[in-house]
C-alpha cells in the first residue's frame, strides 16, 4: 500500500505541474505610472512589466486621453529580458485622466489583455 500512495502522490504532482504550465498567461505585474496614480508631470514612457516574456510583434497599447482623444505613442520595445513593454509617449501629455488598454502575446503563444488608468495633474 505505501508504494501505491507514493505513486498517487507523484502522479498528482506531475499533473498539477503540467496543468499550471498549460494555464500560464503573461499577467501585468506592475505598471509605471501605476494604476490609478496621479503624476505631477507628463511621463516620458509607459513601462508595463509582465510575468512572462512577450512577443513584441503582437503586443501593444491603445491610449485614450481627456475627452476620449487618442494618444499616438512611439514604437514599443521590450526590456528586462523581454518581460517589460516600454512604450514612449509624446512630450507633454496634457492634464487629465488617461486610459491604457494593453494586449500582449507571450512567447509561449498565450494572448492576454487588460486596462488601467492614470492621471496627469493640472
Amino acid at each position: 500500500m505505501p508504494t501505491l500512495s507514493r505513486l498517487v502522490a507523484l502522479s498528482t504532482v506531475v499533473i498539477l505541474s503540467v496543468a499550471g504550465q498549460a494555464l500560464a498567461h503573461a499577467q501585468l505585474t506592475k505598471s509605471v505610472p501605476a494604476d490609478k496614480a496621479t503624476v505631477a508631470t507628463s511621463p516620458a514612457e509607459l513601462d508595463l512589466h509582465f510575468s512572462e516574456e512577450l512577443d513584441i510583434k503582437f503586443s501593444g497599447v491603445k491610449i485614450t486621453g481627456p475627452d476620449k482623444v487618442m494618444v499616438k505613442p512611439g514604437d514599443a520595445m521590450l526590456m528586462d529580458e523581454g518581460k517589460t513593454l516600454m512604450v514612449p509617449l509624446p512630450e507633454g501629455l496634457g492634464p487629465g485622466a488617461y486610459a491604457v488598454e494593453w494586449h500582449v502575446l507571450s512567447t509561449d503563444g498565450h494572448k492576454t489583455n487588460g486596462a488601467y488608468g492614470f492621471t496627469v495633474k493640472p
